[in-house]
């Protein structure tokens, strides 16, 4: 499954009427695909409410962008404001949802998203921490596997941590998973069986799912 797969699937898991954060990256995707009449309201960082899908064309507003830097478009209702208020909106509990590209997850929820030791590395780590500490409800949308076909959900994180025990649920190419005190939960498989999945997350617990009938995605 394509990034624009895994996009789908959590625009169609947010409650109707959430308020949702899309970190930068691979989540901005999911404001392309949320289901007419949802009432899902998105919050960008830089000081948006009510942010609709990405703009191209005619539609594409330099002043108007993501925290991205991608340019969007406005859903009737949308307001704008100081980028403290914004940050306020994170860190006061005010954000149901937010979804955050990672470089690694561990078992136990700990978020590692900004730094890799590379380089050419973000220098700073960003309002990703208040988002990983401020949303009610924090999930990740990444690939299984690095580029060098190392897992991301690990036992520990070997970069540095963005938040410690925040994550809630990871979306990723080959299944989506809950984070749960006695391990890692399957909800779905993608392309993978659950052997293959516990040979490819060595170390990692792989608890008895909540749901025994998964489904396998395409």
């Amino acid at each position: 499954m394509g990034h624009i797969g895994i996009a789908r699937d959590i625009a169609a898991t947010y409650p109707d009427g959430a308020y949702v954060n899309l970190g930068i990256g691979q989540p901005t995707l999911v404001a392309d695909h949320l289901p007419e009449g949802s009432g899902v309201v998105l919050h960008t960082e830089n000081g948006m409410l009510n942010m609709g899908p990405a703009a191209h064309g005619d539609h594409v507003d330099p002043d108007l962008t993501n925290a991205g830097k991608i340019p969007v478009t406005e859903l009737p209702g949308a307001s704008y404001f100081h980028h403290a208020d914004s940050f306020a909106m994170m860190r006061g509990g005010h954000l149901d949802v937010c979804v955050l590209g990672a470089f690694q997850v561990s078992a136990a929820g700990d978020l590692a998203n900004w730094h890799t030791g590379a380089p050419d590395a973000i220098p700073a780590v960003g309002g990703a921490m208040d988002l990983a500490i401020g949303a009610k409800r924090v999930w990740v949308m990444m690939t299984l596997l690095d580029k060098q076909g190392r897992p991301k959900i690990v036992p520990e994180c070997t970069y540095p941590l963005t938040g410690v025990g925040c994550i809630d649920r990871v979306y990723t190419d080959h299944g989506t998973f809950d984070l749960a005190p006695d391990g890692v939960r399957a909800r779905d498989l993608a392309g993978i069986t659950r052997d293959e999945l516990g040979y490819l997350l060595a170390g990692v617990v792989i608890a008895d799912s909540d749901h025994p009938e998964q489904p396998v995605r395409d």
